[in-house]
């Protein structure tokens, strides 16, 4: 979870938080169900009806959004795939997997999970409808739930990445062509294309007449095309990277400090003085930890004189590490996965280097320059 996150508990062991843009959106769809909607559809209703049957129905959207996504994180639970945790925000919902699939089948499965979810609940919200007929904001809402679930089957099933229709489509071609990396691009680019559909849509609606569905239609598409161009851009990443292993880009001379050394020593001394953000703590010959620029932002500034790096550091035994041979893309999915810019690199429980996130952007920039 983010600082923009508030965690609403687990389900199956995942963590579940609301991004801070789903109350906007719970406000717009609110608004409009209360003010549009439910007036068109049901008259003669007391007003404050029409607003209580509009949030409820906002929130039972999003409720069927988190059924959603745990549709997708069981499947990939079952593939024996970590589900970091899901977060519902301005867009809807997403589900963090860990690591990719490890087949075409798996990534079929766990993509196709999330709207055979949408389904089900489509076409339970439709069952209900006659046993709730003689209440009629019951109705309504089992109505447009109904009506709400099947469009997000459509929409989610359009073949671009990173809907689950794209990921349905990069699995058939990860299957046919055995190249996952091609697969990804190939869906990708399929994804950006129907984002600049959704855009000129968007755009023709506003000169219609329909500037506010036009704008959100727009702005949909401005939304999968840049997440789609982001998946493009990573692939490109990965390639780049790909053969070069942690040995290559790691910084060799890593400064350590004393394990007695004070942080305003370290601060005056070290940090302002030569400009690094992270140092190795060392007693003697041995490395006790590592000592970072957030973790001294976590002592209060009068504390520096009296409290030792030694107090403050990460010790060794705590930190995630990798050894020199690691690939470098698997290192900065480590890095992602743990929040961390930076991993000590280790032979034999000693610290060989460090690698940072810029040492690996400053030995892309190197790779591209050579043309290598």
């Amino acid at each position: 979870m983010t600082r923009h996150t508030i965690p609403l508990g687990r389900v199956l062991g995942i963590p579940v938080g609301l991004d801070y843009s789903w109350f906007l959106i719970f406000a717009l769809l609110t608004w409009i169900l209360a003010t549009g909607y439910y007036p068109t559809e049901f008259r003669n209703w007391p007003p404050l009806l029409y607003w209580l049957t509009g949030a409820v129905t906002a929130i039972m959207l999003f409720v069927s959004v988190l059924l959603h996504e745990l549709g997708h994180s069981v499947i990939a639970l079952r593939y024996k795939i970590p589900v970091r945790n899901i977060t519902l925000f301005i867009f809807g919902g997403v589900a963090q997997i860990g690591k990719e699939p490890p087949s075409a089948a798996s990534e079929f499965f766990i993509a196709i999970a999330g709207p055979i979810v949408s389904l089900a609940l489509a076409v339970l919200f439709s069952v209900m409808k006659p046993a709730v007929a003689g209440v009629e904001p019951l109705w309504g809402l089992a109505k447009y739930l109904a009506y709400i679930n099947f469009a997000l089957v459509l929409f989610n099933l359009i073949p671009g990445f990173p809907l689950d229709g794209g990921r349905v489509f990069r699995a058939i071609v990860w299957a046919v062509g055995k190249n996952l990396r091609r697969a990804t691009l190939t869906a990708a680019n399929v994804g950006r294309l129907f984002g600049y559909l959704f855009i000129l849509l968007g755009v023709w609606q506003v000169f219609s007449g329909n500037l506010g569905g036009g704008l959100w239609i727009a702005f949909i598409g401005w939304f999968l095309e840049s997440a789609a161009s982001v998946q493009v851009q990573q692939v490109v990443f990965q390639g780049a990277l790909a053969g070069h292993r942690v040995f290559q880009a790691m910084s060799t001379g890593c400064a350590s400090v004393p394990a007695d050394l004070t942080l305003q020593q370290l601060v005056d001394e070290h940090i302002l003085a030569s400009g690094r953000r992270c140092f190795l703590v060392n007693r003697g010959e041995d490395t006790l930890g590592l000592m970072t620029l957030h973790r001294i932002k976590e002592v209060a500034r009068p504390d520096w004189a009296s409290t030792t790096a030694a107090q403050v550091m990460l010790p060794l035994g705590e930190l995630k590490r990798i050894s020199p041979d690691t690939e470098l893309w698997t290192a900065l999915q480590l890095m992602d996965r743990n929040g961390v810019n930076q991993l000590p690199v280790m032979t034999d429980s000693k610290v060989v280097g460090m690698l940072s996130r810029d040492d690996v952007l400053s030995f892309l920039r190197t790779v591209q320059e050579l043309g290598a």
